[in-house]
């Protein structure tokens, strides 16, 4: 009973946390919705969908985009949704493994323009950008690398997953809300690109033998 009443109050908590989160973004502008959200080793909170990630709750969700704060505090009420950005109509967001995304944030950092970037348990982080440029050519071609624009969503923080949450790795804070062109991160990706990571430099020091 008591480990029941203790997951009770941790779920009633958590979902305080992504209400308030929810709110605050839907404030600023930030096309926010409601998620499916891990229960067990199923995703609940539409029927009929079985999938290994969040999607939107509403089948609609789409015609649901730019719903005002008072609204989007009533999603939140009943269940712990994940928290969802629709992506293509404010903000885009490029989407890459963790190795190039530390690198990029290297690159980023090196020349003092630190940018909002999200990452998830299973390792990927999103970098977000305005809305409307297509991936450079180089980007486009790399299957580890997705753009996220119109018609697509991404999770955001504190929304779980089966194992963790995810998280900032550079709150949108730290850029003072101001979110980069996709050019910037582009850049900085294509730069990150070229960086000799390890694995490369084992396969030099070996041909070097």
């Amino acid at each position: 009973m008591l480990d029941t009443d203790r997951s009770e109050s941790w779920r009633r908590a958590f979902r305080v946390e992504l209400r308030a989160e929810a709110i605050g973004l839907a404030f600023r502008g930030w096309p926010v919705l409601p998620g499916t959200y891990p229960a067990g080793e199923h995703w609940a909170g539409r029927e009929g969908v079985e999938d290994s990630g969040p999607v939107p709750v509403h089948r609609d969700w789409q015609e649901r985009i730019g719903t005002k704060a008072e609204q989007v505090a009533t999603w939140w009420t009943g269940r712990p949704y994940s928290l969802l950005l629709a992506t293509g109509k404010v903000y885009d967001a490029i989407e890459v493994d963790d190795d190039l995304g530390r690198r990029a944030a290297g690159v980023l950092r090196s020349v003092g323009m630190p940018v909002p970037i999200i990452a998830t348990p299973d390792r990927r982080w999103f970098f977000l950008t305005q809305s409307g440029a297509e991936l450079n050519h180089e980007l486009a071609t790399d299957p580890t690398i997705t753009l996220h624009a119109d018609g697509s969503w991404i999770t955001l923080p504190p929304s779980p997953f089966q194992h963790g949450v995810v998280h900032w790795r550079v709150k949108p804070e730290v850029c003072g809300w101001e979110i980069p062109t996709s050019r910037t991160v582009q850049d900085a990706l294509l730069d990150a690109l070229q960086e000799p990571t390890r694995d490369r430099l084992v396969t030099q020091l070996i041909g070097a033998d």
